[in-house]
């Protein structure tokens, strides 16, 4: 069967489908000449707080952004340390290291690729102040034993939702499940990322589940001082204009890129559902392939990727087969931020996460991704295990 190529991620469908109302979206911005902190802006921050289900929501320009100035806001700086996951983006743990504050990594759950809460438990010490879980891939963290955890050590919890824009927790976690509170998990239950914690930051990056055409993020919180601060953070540290009160940050997003998200923010469910539908079909196509493991099916998961591992060292030999094939491919992530040269020889081994690394392989995934497609994909990682 002949194929055209087959990226990582296809926008055009969905630009296609909205595209005109962006144009119109862009149009205004335009004539109005409003293009920082424009009425859009505003607007933008009200309806995704209502989608959210927070009292704030404060947008900034980009997701690593959104994790600096929240961890600022919640007061987290110099001497401080705070727990986070080797498995994931370096502006995880690089946020932490820019607001003075020295990142501690404990190990993943290999059945999640999020963080081990029984792990966090052993990484805490007199200096621990903050909690960073990542819900990697889009998957959410085990947020009620994380919870349980904060809650007894007097901890604040900053969510890392990069990857998880309208995923939501619903407390079957396959690392951990009922290892956390009954009554923590049920208060908890169907309540987004990002809104669980003190904090939540996200990434409109275009390749996010709600993206802009540009970088773009936004900080959450119930908190009406974190958020005050927040807004201050992002102005240059000021509430009122040239009356500097702190040292704060250039980071508004551009009113073109919330006009864009505007049009965009209705759709994100539907979106999301199409990337579990996606998921589930390759779940179902790779069952009876030998030496891939498949990612669990989690409630509330919205895939951002779609990553698997694949066994006995052959990760490389798949993604170079696909690769001839015109099938792109990623792996998220080949370096465990502790192992990055910036870290590297700090901190002691992290077994699992070091272990996924040599196993993960993420493959493409969109909404309208089609079955043929899919099947394709598969078709050619059990050629690669098999040849």
């Amino acid at each position: 069967m002949s194929q055209d190529k087959i990226p990582v991620l296809d926008l055009k469908p969905q630009y296609e489908s909205l595209k005109a109302e962006i144009q119109d979206a862009i149009s205004r911005v335009l004539e109005s000449g409003q293009f920082i902190m424009g009425p859009d802006v505003k607007l933008f921050e009200q309806e995704v707080a209502q989608y959210l289900g927070v009292k704030h929501a404060i947008a900034v320009n980009s997701g690593t952004d959104a994790l600096v100035i929240g961890l600022k806001a919640l007061g987290i700086g110099q001497g401080d340390e705070v727990i986070t996951t080797p498995f994931s983006f370096f502006a995880t743990a690089e946020s932490i290291s820019n607001v003075g504050a020295t990142p501690i990594f404990a190990d993943i759950s290999a059945d999640s690729f999020n963080i081990d809460p029984s792990a966090i438990v052993e990484k805490i010490t007199p200096r621990t102040k903050a909690i960073m879980p990542v819900h990697l891939y889009g998957n959410p963290a085990a947020m009620a034993a994380i919870l349980d955890i904060a809650q007894a050590h007097n901890l604040k919890i900053i969510e890392d939702c990069a990857q998880s824009f309208g995923a939501r927790y619903y407390g079957t976690c396959a690392e951990c499940q009922d290892s956390c509170q009954e009554s923590t998990r049920t208060r908890i239950t169907g309540k987004q990322t990002g809104t669980i914690g003190d904090v939540g930051a996200y990434s409109f990056f275009p390749s996010k589940n709600l993206g802009a055409y540009g970088d773009g993020g936004l900080i959450a919180t119930d908190n009406d001082q974190v958020a005050e601060t927040a807004r201050m953070l992002r102005v240059h540290g000021a509430k009122k204009k040239y009356h500097n009160e702190v040292l704060g940050y250039n980071s508004r997003l551009d009113t073109l890129q919330a006009a864009i998200l505007r049009v965009k923010l209705p759709h994100i469910d539907q979106w999301n559902e199409g990337r579990r539908r996606v998921a589930k079909t390759y779940n179902d196509l790779l069952a009876d392939v030998t030496g891939v493991i498949a990612p669990h099916l989690a409630d509330g998961h919205v895939f951002h990727q779609y990553t698997i591992r694949i066994l006995n060292g052959k990760r490389d030999i798949v993604q170079q087969h696909l690769a001839a094939q015109g099938i792109g491919s990623m792996i998220y992530y080949p370096v465990p931020q502790d192992q990055l040269p910036v870290y590297k020889g700090q901190y002691p081994a992290n077994l699992v996460s070091d272990l996924l690394a040599t196993q993960v392989l993420s493959l493409p995934i969109w909404p309208e991704l089609d079955t043929a497609k899919i099947e394709h994909i598969v078709n050619n990682i059990n050629k690669a295990l098999t040849s």
